[in-house]
Protein backbone atom coordinates (compact mmCIF):
# COMPACT_ATOMS: atom_id res chain seq x y z
CA UNK A 1 0.00 0.00 0.00
CA UNK A 2 0.91 3.78 -0.34
CA UNK A 3 1.48 4.44 3.73
CA UNK A 4 1.82 2.53 6.92
CA UNK A 5 -1.17 1.92 8.98
CA UNK A 6 -1.02 1.42 12.66
CA UNK A 7 -4.03 -1.71 13.06
CA UNK A 8 -3.07 -2.12 17.19
CA UNK A 9 -0.84 -0.28 19.09
CA UNK A 10 -0.04 -3.30 21.16
CA UNK A 11 1.48 -6.22 20.26
CA UNK A 12 0.66 -9.78 20.76
CA UNK A 13 2.47 -9.94 24.09
CA UNK A 14 1.45 -5.90 25.27
CA UNK A 15 0.33 -5.24 28.48
CA UNK A 16 -3.39 -6.69 29.45
CA UNK A 17 -6.44 -4.25 28.81
CA UNK A 18 -8.14 -2.90 32.18
CA UNK A 19 -11.41 -4.36 33.88
CA UNK A 20 -12.76 -1.31 32.97
CA UNK A 21 -11.92 -1.53 28.88
CA UNK A 22 -13.24 -5.12 28.81
CA UNK A 23 -16.05 -4.20 30.12
CA UNK A 24 -16.42 -1.37 27.72
CA UNK A 25 -15.43 -4.11 24.66
CA UNK A 26 -17.98 -6.45 26.29
CA UNK A 27 -20.88 -3.83 26.22
CA UNK A 28 -19.77 -2.48 22.54
CA UNK A 29 -19.99 -6.06 20.98
CA UNK A 30 -23.38 -6.34 22.08
CA UNK A 31 -24.25 -3.42 21.03
CA UNK A 32 -23.17 -3.92 17.67
CA UNK A 33 -24.16 -7.38 17.14
CA UNK A 34 -27.94 -5.84 17.15
CA UNK A 35 -27.20 -4.23 14.04
CA UNK A 36 -24.81 -7.13 12.40
CA UNK A 37 -26.45 -9.96 12.93
CA UNK A 38 -29.28 -8.96 11.38
CA UNK A 39 -27.54 -7.74 8.47
CA UNK A 40 -25.64 -10.82 8.10
CA UNK A 41 -28.85 -12.61 8.12
CA UNK A 42 -30.25 -10.90 5.53
CA UNK A 43 -27.19 -11.13 3.42
CA UNK A 44 -26.96 -14.80 3.70
CA UNK A 45 -30.93 -14.96 2.49
CA UNK A 46 -30.22 -12.71 -0.40
CA UNK A 47 -27.15 -15.20 -1.06
CA UNK A 48 -29.62 -18.18 -1.00
CA UNK A 49 -31.75 -16.32 -3.25
CA UNK A 50 -29.44 -15.26 -6.16
CA UNK A 51 -27.24 -18.71 -5.46
CA UNK A 52 -26.53 -19.59 -9.12
CA UNK A 53 -27.91 -23.25 -10.54
CA UNK A 54 -24.34 -24.08 -11.84
CA UNK A 55 -26.49 -24.92 -15.67
CA UNK A 56 -24.23 -23.42 -18.58
CA UNK A 57 -26.21 -25.42 -21.36
CA UNK A 58 -26.92 -22.42 -22.88
CA UNK A 59 -23.43 -21.18 -22.71
CA UNK A 60 -21.04 -22.00 -25.42
CA UNK A 61 -17.47 -20.79 -25.45
CA UNK A 62 -14.96 -22.08 -27.89
CA UNK A 63 -12.06 -22.72 -25.48
CA UNK A 64 -8.56 -21.81 -26.94
CA UNK A 65 -6.93 -25.06 -26.17
CA UNK A 66 -8.95 -26.89 -27.76
CA UNK A 67 -7.18 -28.77 -30.31
CA UNK A 68 -8.59 -31.54 -33.85
CA UNK A 69 -7.66 -35.08 -34.02
CA UNK A 70 -4.03 -35.71 -34.11
CA UNK A 71 -3.52 -31.76 -32.91
CA UNK A 72 -1.72 -31.61 -29.43
CA UNK A 73 -0.62 -29.05 -26.97
CA UNK A 74 3.09 -30.29 -25.47
CA UNK A 75 5.98 -29.08 -23.05
CA UNK A 76 9.35 -29.21 -23.24
CA UNK A 77 12.98 -27.40 -22.64
CA UNK A 78 14.70 -25.05 -25.48
CA UNK A 79 18.45 -26.52 -25.36
CA UNK A 80 19.55 -23.77 -27.86
CA UNK A 81 18.04 -20.94 -30.16
CA UNK A 82 19.08 -19.93 -33.21
CA UNK A 83 18.23 -17.86 -36.58
CA UNK A 84 16.89 -21.02 -39.84
CA UNK A 85 14.71 -21.34 -42.75
CA UNK A 86 11.19 -20.88 -41.18
CA UNK A 87 9.15 -24.43 -41.61
CA UNK A 88 6.38 -22.29 -42.69
CA UNK A 89 7.58 -20.94 -45.56
CA UNK A 90 8.07 -24.40 -47.00
CA UNK A 91 5.57 -23.44 -49.82
CA UNK A 92 7.37 -20.58 -50.71
CA UNK A 93 10.64 -22.45 -51.31
CA UNK A 94 8.18 -25.06 -53.83
CA UNK A 95 7.17 -22.03 -55.57
CA UNK A 96 10.73 -21.20 -56.52
CA UNK A 97 11.14 -18.58 -54.01
CA UNK A 98 13.40 -18.09 -51.11
CA UNK A 99 13.01 -19.57 -47.55
CA UNK A 100 12.15 -16.54 -44.82
CA UNK A 101 14.08 -16.61 -41.74
CA UNK A 102 12.63 -16.82 -38.39
CA UNK A 103 13.84 -17.72 -34.70
CA UNK A 104 13.81 -21.20 -33.74
CA UNK A 105 14.12 -22.63 -30.49
CA UNK A 106 15.53 -26.24 -30.46
CA UNK A 107 13.68 -28.10 -27.79
CA UNK A 108 13.51 -31.64 -25.88
CA UNK A 109 9.89 -32.50 -25.44
CA UNK A 110 9.41 -33.27 -21.73
CA UNK A 111 7.89 -36.84 -22.90
CA UNK A 112 11.36 -37.89 -24.31
CA UNK A 113 12.22 -37.78 -27.93
CA UNK A 114 14.46 -36.36 -30.21
CA UNK A 115 15.41 -32.44 -29.70
CA UNK A 116 12.39 -30.48 -32.72
CA UNK A 117 12.69 -27.30 -34.38
CA UNK A 118 10.01 -24.94 -32.32
CA UNK A 119 9.00 -21.99 -34.86
CA UNK A 120 8.48 -19.02 -32.43
CA UNK A 121 5.85 -16.26 -33.31
CA UNK A 122 7.87 -13.16 -34.79
CA UNK A 123 6.32 -10.76 -31.49
CA UNK A 124 8.54 -12.87 -29.09
CA UNK A 125 11.45 -13.13 -31.48
CA UNK A 126 11.88 -9.61 -31.74
CA UNK A 127 11.81 -8.91 -27.92
CA UNK A 128 14.54 -12.10 -27.71
CA UNK A 129 12.05 -13.41 -25.04
CA UNK A 130 12.73 -17.01 -25.86
CA UNK A 131 15.96 -18.25 -24.50
CA UNK A 132 17.83 -22.10 -23.73
CA UNK A 133 16.98 -23.31 -20.59
CA UNK A 134 13.06 -21.87 -20.83
CA UNK A 135 10.25 -24.63 -20.43
CA UNK A 136 7.53 -23.91 -22.79
CA UNK A 137 4.58 -24.87 -24.71
CA UNK A 138 4.05 -25.44 -28.04
CA UNK A 139 1.94 -27.03 -30.50
CA UNK A 140 2.64 -30.35 -31.98
CA UNK A 141 0.87 -30.46 -35.82
CA UNK A 142 3.33 -33.10 -36.88
CA UNK A 143 0.42 -35.70 -37.86
CA UNK A 144 -1.53 -33.11 -39.40
CA UNK A 145 0.66 -30.74 -41.67
CA UNK A 146 3.16 -32.16 -44.24
CA UNK A 147 5.31 -29.62 -45.37
CA UNK A 148 2.74 -26.77 -45.06
CA UNK A 149 3.38 -24.83 -42.30
CA UNK A 150 5.73 -24.99 -39.06
CA UNK A 151 4.66 -28.37 -37.70
CA UNK A 152 5.88 -27.07 -33.92
CA UNK A 153 4.47 -23.49 -33.01
CA UNK A 154 5.31 -21.75 -29.77
CA UNK A 155 2.29 -21.38 -28.01
CA UNK A 156 3.70 -20.19 -23.80
CA UNK A 157 5.83 -20.28 -21.38
CA UNK A 158 5.71 -22.47 -18.55
CA UNK A 159 5.32 -20.56 -15.35
CA UNK A 160 4.41 -22.78 -12.88
CA UNK A 161 7.46 -23.30 -10.71
CA UNK A 162 7.89 -19.05 -10.36
CA UNK A 163 4.70 -18.21 -9.66
CA UNK A 164 4.31 -21.24 -7.25
CA UNK A 165 7.84 -20.01 -5.36
CA UNK A 166 6.56 -16.31 -5.27
CA UNK A 167 3.30 -17.38 -4.08
CA UNK A 168 5.26 -19.68 -0.96
CA UNK A 169 7.49 -16.66 -0.49
CA UNK A 170 4.80 -14.02 -0.04
CA UNK A 171 2.94 -16.52 2.32
CA UNK A 172 5.96 -16.80 4.32
CA UNK A 173 6.77 -13.36 4.67
CA UNK A 174 3.44 -12.67 5.43
CA UNK A 175 3.11 -15.29 8.36
CA UNK A 176 6.59 -14.60 9.54
CA UNK A 177 6.10 -10.99 10.20
CA UNK A 178 2.03 -10.95 10.87
CA UNK A 179 2.25 -14.48 12.49
CA UNK A 180 -1.13 -16.51 13.69
CA UNK A 181 -2.66 -12.99 11.97
CA UNK A 182 -1.54 -13.46 8.79
CA UNK A 183 -1.97 -17.05 8.43
CA UNK A 184 -5.39 -15.98 9.03
CA UNK A 185 -5.85 -13.35 6.71
CA UNK A 186 -4.09 -15.50 3.86
CA UNK A 187 -6.79 -17.97 4.98
CA UNK A 188 -9.39 -15.70 4.85
CA UNK A 189 -8.18 -14.55 1.24
CA UNK A 190 -9.10 -18.17 -0.04
CA UNK A 191 -12.52 -17.98 1.47
CA UNK A 192 -13.18 -14.68 -0.45
CA UNK A 193 -11.80 -16.11 -3.87
CA UNK A 194 -14.05 -19.52 -3.03
CA UNK A 195 -16.90 -16.86 -3.16
CA UNK A 196 -16.09 -15.34 -5.96
CA UNK A 197 -15.61 -18.34 -8.48
CA UNK A 198 -18.39 -20.90 -6.81
CA UNK A 199 -21.54 -17.31 -6.29
CA UNK A 200 -19.96 -13.94 -8.04
CA UNK A 201 -18.67 -15.58 -11.66
CA UNK A 202 -21.33 -17.76 -11.98
CA UNK A 203 -24.08 -15.49 -11.08
CA UNK A 204 -22.84 -13.09 -13.69
CA UNK A 205 -22.97 -15.99 -15.99
CA UNK A 206 -26.71 -16.81 -15.35
CA UNK A 207 -27.52 -13.20 -16.01
CA UNK A 208 -28.06 -12.21 -12.13
CA UNK A 209 -28.80 -8.61 -11.01
CA UNK A 210 -25.16 -7.24 -11.18
CA UNK A 211 -26.00 -4.79 -8.32
CA UNK A 212 -27.45 -7.20 -5.85
CA UNK A 213 -24.62 -9.63 -6.70
CA UNK A 214 -21.47 -7.62 -6.52
CA UNK A 215 -22.85 -6.25 -3.23
CA UNK A 216 -24.30 -9.35 -1.81
CA UNK A 217 -20.98 -11.56 -2.55
CA UNK A 218 -18.45 -8.10 -1.08
CA UNK A 219 -20.33 -7.97 2.13
CA UNK A 220 -20.18 -12.20 2.57
CA UNK A 221 -16.36 -11.41 1.77
CA UNK A 222 -16.01 -8.94 4.33
CA UNK A 223 -18.08 -10.91 7.08
CA UNK A 224 -16.04 -13.59 6.97
CA UNK A 225 -12.17 -11.80 6.19
CA UNK A 226 -12.34 -9.35 8.95
CA UNK A 227 -13.72 -11.65 11.75
CA UNK A 228 -11.32 -14.45 10.60
CA UNK A 229 -8.38 -12.13 10.41
CA UNK A 230 -8.81 -9.72 13.13
CA UNK A 231 -10.49 -11.73 15.12
CA UNK A 232 -14.61 -11.05 16.61
CA UNK A 233 -14.20 -7.81 18.36
CA UNK A 234 -15.75 -4.43 18.96
CA UNK A 235 -13.36 -2.75 17.03
CA UNK A 236 -13.51 -5.40 13.77
CA UNK A 237 -17.78 -5.10 14.27
CA UNK A 238 -16.80 -1.23 13.98
CA UNK A 239 -15.21 -1.50 11.12
CA UNK A 240 -17.45 -4.14 9.39
CA UNK A 241 -20.47 -1.65 9.53
CA UNK A 242 -18.27 1.07 8.12
CA UNK A 243 -17.15 -1.31 5.24
CA UNK A 244 -20.53 -2.03 4.62
CA UNK A 245 -21.00 1.74 4.14
CA UNK A 246 -18.54 2.31 2.01
CA UNK A 247 -19.75 -0.25 -0.24
CA UNK A 248 -22.66 0.86 -0.51
CA UNK A 249 -22.36 4.05 -1.72
CA UNK A 250 -19.49 2.32 -3.89
CA UNK A 251 -22.36 0.16 -5.32
CA UNK A 252 -24.72 3.03 -6.02
CA UNK A 253 -22.09 5.21 -7.50
CA UNK A 254 -20.98 2.31 -10.04
CA UNK A 255 -24.25 1.90 -10.76
CA UNK A 256 -24.85 5.28 -11.59
CA UNK A 257 -21.80 5.56 -13.66
CA UNK A 258 -21.67 2.37 -15.84
CA UNK A 259 -25.12 3.73 -17.45
CA UNK A 260 -24.31 7.37 -17.60
CA UNK A 261 -20.79 7.03 -18.69
CA UNK A 262 -21.71 4.10 -21.24
CA UNK A 263 -19.20 1.62 -20.45
CA UNK A 264 -20.02 -1.63 -22.66
CA UNK A 265 -16.72 -3.27 -22.86
CA UNK A 266 -16.69 -3.50 -26.08
CA UNK A 267 -13.56 -2.61 -27.00
CA UNK A 268 -12.07 -5.67 -25.48
CA UNK A 269 -11.85 -8.98 -27.44
CA UNK A 270 -12.38 -10.74 -24.90
CA UNK A 271 -15.88 -8.48 -24.18
CA UNK A 272 -16.76 -10.20 -27.67
CA UNK A 273 -16.32 -13.68 -26.88
CA UNK A 274 -18.53 -13.28 -23.68
CA UNK A 275 -21.24 -11.48 -25.69
CA UNK A 276 -21.26 -14.49 -28.30
CA UNK A 277 -21.04 -17.16 -25.36
CA UNK A 278 -24.87 -16.45 -24.45
CA UNK A 279 -27.69 -14.21 -24.16
CA UNK A 280 -27.68 -14.01 -20.57
CA UNK A 281 -24.25 -12.16 -20.68
CA UNK A 282 -23.70 -8.41 -20.08
CA UNK A 283 -20.73 -6.71 -20.76
CA UNK A 284 -21.81 -3.80 -18.82
CA UNK A 285 -23.20 -5.90 -16.23
CA UNK A 286 -19.76 -7.67 -15.32
CA UNK A 287 -18.48 -4.01 -15.44
CA UNK A 288 -20.56 -3.12 -12.55
CA UNK A 289 -19.92 -5.79 -10.58
CA UNK A 290 -15.99 -5.33 -10.98
CA UNK A 291 -16.17 -1.76 -9.81
CA UNK A 292 -18.00 -2.97 -6.39
CA UNK A 293 -15.15 -5.87 -6.02
CA UNK A 294 -12.21 -3.74 -6.87
CA UNK A 295 -12.31 -2.02 -4.28
CA UNK A 296 -12.48 -4.27 -1.01
CA UNK A 297 -8.75 -4.23 -0.49
CA UNK A 298 -7.92 -1.11 0.26
CA UNK A 299 -11.47 0.10 1.63
CA UNK A 300 -11.17 -3.05 4.05
CA UNK A 301 -7.83 -1.51 5.05
CA UNK A 302 -8.89 2.19 6.00
CA UNK A 303 -12.01 1.17 7.73
CA UNK A 304 -10.30 -1.14 10.15
CA UNK A 305 -7.15 0.93 11.05
CA UNK A 306 -9.58 3.86 11.46
CA UNK A 307 -11.63 1.35 13.95
CA UNK A 308 -8.74 0.77 16.08
CA UNK A 309 -7.19 4.20 16.11
CA UNK A 310 -10.52 5.62 18.10
CA UNK A 311 -10.87 2.52 20.62
CA UNK A 312 -6.89 3.28 21.20
CA UNK A 313 -7.31 6.97 21.42
CA UNK A 314 -10.37 6.33 23.83
CA UNK A 315 -8.45 3.52 26.21
CA UNK A 316 -5.63 6.03 26.84
CA UNK A 317 -7.67 8.92 27.45
CA UNK A 318 -11.31 7.64 28.28
CA UNK A 319 -12.66 10.84 29.42
CA UNK A 320 -11.89 12.94 26.08
CA UNK A 321 -15.10 14.63 24.85
CA UNK A 322 -16.25 12.74 21.80
CA UNK A 323 -15.80 15.89 19.79
CA UNK A 324 -12.16 15.98 20.44
CA UNK A 325 -12.21 12.17 20.03
CA UNK A 326 -13.39 12.16 17.09
CA UNK A 327 -11.25 15.50 15.50
CA UNK A 328 -8.17 13.00 16.69
CA UNK A 329 -8.74 9.66 15.09
CA UNK A 330 -9.59 11.99 11.63
CA UNK A 331 -6.21 13.73 11.74
CA UNK A 332 -5.24 10.56 11.04
CA UNK A 333 -7.87 9.39 8.65
CA UNK A 334 -6.92 12.23 6.57
CA UNK A 335 -3.59 10.59 6.01
CA UNK A 336 -5.17 7.56 5.34
CA UNK A 337 -6.97 9.34 2.67
CA UNK A 338 -4.00 11.75 1.01
CA UNK A 339 -2.24 8.10 0.50
CA UNK A 340 -4.54 5.37 -0.34
CA UNK A 341 -6.71 7.93 -3.24
CA UNK A 342 -3.11 8.23 -4.99
CA UNK A 343 -2.26 4.50 -4.25
CA UNK A 344 -5.93 3.48 -5.91
CA UNK A 345 -5.07 5.38 -8.98
CA UNK A 346 -1.66 3.84 -9.27
CA UNK A 347 -2.34 0.21 -9.03
CA UNK A 348 -5.31 1.08 -11.81
CA UNK A 349 -2.28 3.18 -14.33
CA UNK A 350 0.32 0.26 -13.69
CA UNK A 351 -2.60 -2.57 -14.37
CA UNK A 352 -2.94 -0.44 -17.85
CA UNK A 353 -0.18 0.64 -18.73
CA UNK A 354 -0.25 -0.90 -22.12
CA UNK A 355 -3.00 0.65 -22.87
CA UNK A 356 -1.95 3.99 -21.62
CA UNK A 357 0.89 4.11 -23.51
CA UNK A 358 -0.83 3.44 -26.79
CA UNK A 359 -3.04 6.11 -26.48
CA UNK A 360 -0.70 8.61 -25.05
CA UNK A 361 0.97 7.75 -28.74
CA UNK A 362 -2.05 9.22 -30.29
CA UNK A 363 -2.65 13.16 -31.10
CA UNK A 364 -5.62 13.49 -28.98
CA UNK A 365 -6.36 15.92 -26.77
CA UNK A 366 -6.00 14.67 -23.13
CA UNK A 367 -9.69 15.33 -22.00
CA UNK A 368 -10.41 12.99 -25.30
CA UNK A 369 -7.91 10.66 -23.97
CA UNK A 370 -9.51 10.08 -20.55
CA UNK A 371 -12.34 9.65 -21.63
CA UNK A 372 -11.79 7.31 -24.71
CA UNK A 373 -13.21 3.95 -24.54
CA UNK A 374 -10.20 2.59 -23.85
CA UNK A 375 -9.36 4.26 -20.92
CA UNK A 376 -13.11 5.08 -19.50
CA UNK A 377 -13.38 1.84 -17.62
CA UNK A 378 -10.43 2.49 -15.37
CA UNK A 379 -10.79 6.34 -14.73
CA UNK A 380 -14.49 5.47 -13.26
CA UNK A 381 -12.99 2.42 -11.68
CA UNK A 382 -10.71 4.81 -9.93
CA UNK A 383 -13.03 8.02 -8.89
CA UNK A 384 -16.16 5.58 -7.90
CA UNK A 385 -13.17 3.50 -5.35
CA UNK A 386 -11.54 6.74 -4.29
CA UNK A 387 -14.79 7.71 -3.45
CA UNK A 388 -16.29 5.15 -1.34
CA UNK A 389 -13.10 5.30 0.39
CA UNK A 390 -13.22 8.94 1.36
CA UNK A 391 -16.89 8.55 2.50
CA UNK A 392 -16.08 5.36 4.64
CA UNK A 393 -13.32 6.74 6.76
CA UNK A 394 -15.42 9.59 8.39
CA UNK A 395 -18.50 7.55 9.14
CA UNK A 396 -16.27 4.37 10.70
CA UNK A 397 -14.41 6.89 12.50
CA UNK A 398 -18.14 8.74 13.62
CA UNK A 399 -19.77 4.79 14.29
CA UNK A 400 -16.69 3.99 16.55
CA UNK A 401 -16.82 7.24 18.51
CA UNK A 402 -20.37 6.73 18.78
CA UNK A 403 -20.44 2.97 20.32
CA UNK A 404 -17.45 3.56 22.28
CA UNK A 405 -19.00 6.74 23.99
CA UNK A 406 -22.67 4.56 24.54
CA UNK A 407 -21.04 2.05 26.00
CA UNK A 408 -17.71 3.77 28.30
CA UNK A 409 -16.90 2.79 31.67
CA UNK A 410 -20.52 3.67 33.72
CA UNK A 411 -18.19 5.16 36.28
CA UNK A 412 -15.29 7.73 36.90
CA UNK A 413 -13.24 5.53 39.58
CA UNK A 414 -10.05 5.52 38.11
CA UNK A 415 -8.27 2.04 37.57
CA UNK A 416 -6.29 0.96 40.45
CA UNK A 417 -4.07 -1.12 38.62
CA UNK A 418 -3.09 1.72 35.94
CA UNK A 419 -0.28 3.66 36.13
CA UNK A 420 -0.93 7.22 37.16
CA UNK A 421 -0.32 9.70 34.15
CA UNK A 422 2.57 12.18 34.38
CA UNK A 423 1.45 15.67 34.55
CA UNK A 424 1.35 17.75 31.43
CA UNK A 425 1.78 21.53 31.88
CA UNK A 426 -1.70 23.14 31.16
CA UNK A 427 -1.24 26.41 28.10
CA UNK A 428 -0.41 29.57 29.65
CA UNK A 429 -4.36 31.31 31.08
CA UNK A 430 -6.11 27.75 30.63
CA UNK A 431 -7.22 25.54 33.78
CA UNK A 432 -6.01 22.26 34.66
CA UNK A 433 -6.64 19.05 32.23
CA UNK A 434 -8.36 16.51 33.25
CA UNK A 435 -6.17 12.91 33.31
CA UNK A 436 -7.69 11.61 30.47
CA UNK A 437 -7.74 14.79 28.30
CA UNK A 438 -4.07 14.82 28.22
CA UNK A 439 -2.82 13.14 25.60
CA UNK A 440 -5.16 14.73 23.34
CA UNK A 441 -4.61 18.38 24.34
CA UNK A 442 -0.75 17.37 23.82
CA UNK A 443 -2.17 16.05 20.20
CA UNK A 444 -3.55 19.24 19.40
CA UNK A 445 -0.81 21.45 20.53
CA UNK A 446 1.43 19.35 18.35
CA UNK A 447 -1.13 19.68 14.96
CA UNK A 448 -1.29 23.54 15.96
CA UNK A 449 2.80 24.13 15.75
CA UNK A 450 2.77 21.49 12.58
CA UNK A 451 0.61 23.86 11.35
CA UNK A 452 2.18 26.84 11.69
CA UNK A 453 5.52 25.52 10.30
CA UNK A 454 3.79 24.73 7.52
CA UNK A 455 2.12 27.80 7.11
Amino acid sequence: MGSSHLHSARTDKGPEPSASALATRKRATLLLSALLVPLGVLTLIAMVLLWPSGDRSTLTVASPYATAEGVSFERGTVREVGQADCPSSQPTVDAGGAALTCTIAYTQPAAGGEVIPVEVTPELAKAEAVEAGDEIRYLDLAAVIQGGAAPYVFVDFVRSVPIVALAVVYAVVVIAVARWRGLRAILGLVGALVVLAQFILPGLVEGRPPLLLGLVGSVVIMYGVLYFAHGVSARTSTALLGTVFGLGVTALLAAWATDAAHLTGVGDENAYTLVNASDELSISSIILCGLIISGLGVLNDVTITQSSSVWELHELAPDTSARRLFASAMRIGRDHIASTVYTIAFAYAGAALPVLILVSLYDRALLDILTSGELAEEVVRTLVGSIGLVLAIPLTTLIAVLVVKAVGPRDDAPDPEADPAPPVPAAEGAGPLAPGERLVALGERRSRRLAGEDA
